[in-house]
């Protein structure tokens, strides 16, 4: 027994040494370092679930070796010990104390989601993200020089309902840009399109599909959302960090599932209009189409919004 818990403590031992990780990553218990404003708020949101749940874990694990040891049966003795029937302080509590840790959970997920989910009436940057089989694509809402067109008329983005529309600029002639699985950043050599962001912008992405549901997931932004044909979500995000980071789709949508892969690069405002006009110049201007039409629960759910 002591050779078998020698053995066990060692492989910890190991296993906690052997990361990759420092102790500056450990308060954050897996999650990357965030990137944009709203990010600390979902890592508050895990590291408290995280802190509820080795609470409960100890208080359990607790119980159950206190058991275990102090009411053994001994070898001496051969008798049933005394048992606790309908306890009704004891029923009480462990009904209502799991009902208090939910709720608690509840209140605090319920709260963050709904300030993470609040739309701007005007974001500073509006973004299209299309999601196909097996790549990305990204439709620049901005009054870019040299893009003649309008944004809230264009057929292309007949995908998109009115109140998202309603915070385009007038105007937009937009740019895009679209990868395949084999798309490269040509900086890091990473795999996957290169969406560029500006730094301390806030920015909305509208989501849309044009064949199975995907999942938009910038990893150090800490935020994703499901890409889903017929059916339009949004959600905004303020970079406050530039570099260049991984982003992923995060559905099962298909055999090539693991190449859809895209880079996202945040950049000072000045060179985030420096690439618009960069691809304007060549010659993608204007928008991809955005995705499959509306589909009817989604019109209603539209018309009794508006």
């Amino acid at each position: 027994m002591r050779r078998k818990l020698l053995q066990a403590l060692t492989a910890g031992l190991v296993l906690a040494t052997a990361t990759g990780c420092t102790w500056e990553d450990f308060p954050r218990l897996g999650m990357p370092t965030p990137t944009t404003e709203e990010a600390p708020r979902i890592l508050s949101l895990w590291q408290g679930s995280w802190a509820a749940a080795l609470a409960v874990g100890v208080l359990v694990w607790g119980l159950i070796l206190w058991s275990a040891f102090f009411h053994r049966r001994s070898r001496t003795k051969v008798e049933v010990p005394p048992q606790t029937r309908y306890n009704m302080p004891i029923e009480a509590l462990y009904t209502v104390v799991p009902l208090i840790i939910v709720s608690v959970f509840f209140y605090f997920t319920a709260r963050d989601e709904s300030e993470l989910l609040k739309l701007e009436k005007k974001p500073d940057v509006t973004v299209n993200v299309v999601g196909f089989q097996w790549s990305w694509c990204f439709n620049y809402v901005e009054n870019v020089e040299g893009s003649t067109g309008d944004a809230k008329t264009s057929k292309e983005l007949d995908a998109i309902p009115d109140r998202y529309k309603e915070a385009f600029p007038a105007d937009a002639g937009g740019v895009y840009d679209c990868g395949i699985p084999g798309t490269r950043n040509p900086q890091t050599n990473n795999p996957g399109p290169t969406l560029w962001l500006p730094e301390g912008k806030r920015v909305r992405f509208v989501l849309t599909s044009r064949d199975v549901i995907h999942s938009f997931w910038v990893v150090p932004f800490l935020m994703k959302q499901d890409v889903i044909p017929g059916h339009t979500n949004a959600f905004e995000v303020t970079p406050n960090r530039e570099g260049t980071f991984l982003g992923k789709c995060a559905e099962l949508c298909g055999v090539d599932h693991s190449r859809m892969l895209f880079n996202v690069k945040v950049v000072s405002p000045e060179r985030y209009e420096q690439h618009l006009k960069d691809l304007a110049k060549k010659g993608q201007k204007g928008y991809v189409p955005a995705g499959i039409e509306q589909s009817g629960p989604e019109k209603n759910r539209e018309s009794n919004i508006l």
